[in-house]
């Protein structure tokens, strides 16, 4: 888990990568609940928050272009 202090001092590129990485974690971490397998429920939560705010630092860095 990134906090959002070190997220703020990737790049776009990375950012975007990073994303990519953590909407994968969530499939298998919601694959994995669905058949019941999962130890850890709080997982599935954290990895939600996670895409959270990388998508906001996506976003602020967006609108600090305009």
């Amino acid at each position: 888990m990134t906090s959002a202090r070190n997220l703020r001092g990737m790049s776009a590129e990375q950012l975007q990568f990073q994303l990519d990485e953590a909407q994968k974690a969530l499939f298998d971490l919601r694959c994995k609940a669905a058949s019941e397998k999962l130890e850890t429920p709080s997982l599935v939560r954290r990895a939600r928050r996670e895409i959270a705010r990388i998508k906001t630092v996506l976003r602020l860095q967006e609108l600090a272009k305009v």
